[in-house]
């Protein structure tokens, strides 16, 4: 990896990190709180905290980075990513979560990072390697181990949920990848609010009870944590690494969460729990090790997103009056054709397509 990819990945690690305590604390309130409506609170939570930093943050006219707004072509990837990843995802969670241990439901997250590679894969051609795919290989054994249910090889309800909400959350991650140059307190509080707002009618339509008041700011500050600051993470990270990357480190969400269940909850694990810990650490380190360097081309683009400079990928210039050199600043910029080869990631300047 690039020195200058060490911030991307320290931006997923503590995104995973953040996520991963989620089911623990989730599941010690789910004893006083529907599903449905914890899911509401959850990214209410995140949408609520994230758009009041931005109305902070814009206020006192303190943003150092003013990322990209959101733009019309924008609005159909955000609301297909708050559907997919912000409803219907955290609803299959909650429900499958209630019926599996938190231990085992911690570690089965970690086939998002499968279900995101896949579909960044196959349907928005990003290039991966050996390395990738030998980590993609080794989370899917993994949770395979997971999601035995100790009498045969069929898979559990609860398991299945959980596998489903992650496939849901691989197609939010995709979607999220093709805005990821905006304001990531913009996407991560239309999303939360749009589909905590969503969620609480649908619990409200079917009759689902309404938790009780003191925890109600729990769940919300869970959310504001574990979800708002994980997603706003997870997005800075996607510039730099690309979707199947950055869900792929996201892997080590597993262990935070189920060293919280251990701690909190006091959970006991299964046999192939223990199993399961060296294959997902081997698939981590397969996507840590990778290198990526080949002769490429870089064709004539315009778009919008924060950059420095002096950089080899932005050598426009500037008025005269106006300095840049060594600051992070946005604006509208156009690229020449560039042929060169070095060591890159999926980042927001190398989106191009590989030979098979």
């Amino acid at each position: 990896m690039q020195n200058k990819t060490l911030s991307p990945i320290l931006q997923a690690l503590a995104a995973a990190i953040l996520f991963g305590a989620s089911a623990p604390f989730a599941k010690l309130l789910l004893g006083e709180i529907d599903p449905i409506p914890m899911a509401a609170l959850l990214y209410l939570g995140s949408g609520i905290s994230s758009l009041g930093i931005l109305f902070i943050q814009r206020s006192i006219q303190k943003q150092t980075v003013p990322d990209q707004n959101l733009t019309k072509s924008d609005l159909p990837w955000l609301a297909g990513a708050m559907l997919a990843g912000g409803v219907a995802a955290p609803i299959l969670l909650m429900w499958g979560l209630n019926q599996t241990p938190a231990s085992t439901a911690s570690l089965l997250l970690n086939f998002e990072s499968v279900a995101t590679a896949l579909i960044a894969i196959f349907a928005f051609k990003e290039a991966v390697g050996r390395r990738i795919l030998g980590a993609m290989a080794l989370i899917t054994l993994a949770s395979i181990l997971l999601s035995w249910n100790g009498g045969g090889w069929g898979i559990s309800a609860g398991a299945l949920g959980i596998i489903g909400a992650c496939f849901l959350w691989g197609v939010d991650n995709n979607f999220t990848r093709n805005i990821s140059a905006t304001n990531p307190l913009v996407i991560v509080g239309t999303k939360g609010l749009g589909a905590g707002m969503f969620s609480l009618i649908l619990a409200f339509a079917l009759g689902k009870p309404f938790p009780n008041p003191g925890v109600i700011l729990p769940a919300m500050l869970l959310g504001a944590l574990s979800y708002g600051l994980s997603i706003q993470l997870f997005i800075l990270a996607m510039r730099g690494l690309g979707a199947a990357r950055t869900s792929t480190l996201f892997g080590i969400a597993p262990f935070a969460g189920t060293l919280l269940s251990f701690l909190i909850l006091q959970e006991i694990p299964q046999p192939l729990f223990w199993a399961a810990i060296p294959i997902m650490l081997a698939g981590a380190w397969f996507m840590l090790s990778e290198t990526h360097d080949h002769h490429h081309l870089h064709i004539p683009m315009e778009h919008t997103h924060a950059h420095f400079h002096p950089d080899e990928h932005h050598l426009h210039a500037h008025a005269p009056d106006v300095q840049v050199s060594g600051k992070a600043h946005t604006h509208h910029h156009s690229h020449a054709p560039l042929t060169h080869t070095h060591n890159h990631t999926p980042d927001l300047e190398h989106w191009h397509e590989h030979s098979d």
